[in-house]
């Protein structure tokens, strides 16, 4: 089976892209190479992203706000998958992505802009982390390898609605 490099894209890369990075390194391993970037990366992952995460017994070492420059040059891994996880970043100009990787757009509701009491905000990571969990699962029991171009957008843009 091949390896696939999957990224994560959002805007600020400080929540929803990490959370979605972790769940990928986790269960996709060793299939997939997970990475995550943001066009205007914070420079910072929001602790409440990974307390989500250690929570759920996920590792969060070498995790970090990066740009999604990092992963347009010519010493980039070569993408396979890129998956925007917030809607600003849906919208934006991405980069050119050599090898045209297979895209799609899973929105997940920012949780980092809630504001409330911290279990309202923990509830949020909470729910941003299991709508982000469910889509991966369900992208991994895909036969990737078997799908044509066309199918494997549909499903993925599927995935997406779910």
């Amino acid at each position: 089976m091949a390896r696939y490099n999957v990224l994560f894209l959002c805007t600020g890369n400080s929540a929803r892209s990490i959370m979605a990075e972790a769940i990928m390194r986790h269960k996709g391993f060793p299939n997939f190479n997970s990475y995550s970037a943001g066009s205007h990366p914070s420079g910072m992952v929001r602790p409440e992203a990974i307390r989500q995460l250690e929570k759920a017994g996920l590792k969060t070492d070498g995790l970090r706000s990066k740009s999604w420059d990092e992963f347009s040059g010519p010493d980039a891994p070569p993408l396979h998958f890129v998956f925007t996880v917030c809607d600003n970043a849906a919208k934006e100009v991405c980069p050119f992505w050599p090898g045209q990787p297979m895209t799609a757009h899973w929105g997940v509701p920012d949780p980092a802009a809630v504001k409330g009491t911290p279990e309202e905000i923990d509830r949020a990571f909470s729910s941003a982390f299991s709508v982000l969990d469910r889509r991966i699962s369900l992208f991994l029991c895909l036969p990737i390898a078997t799908l044509d171009t066309f199918a494997l957008k549909q499903k993925l843009d599927d995935i997406g609605k779910q």
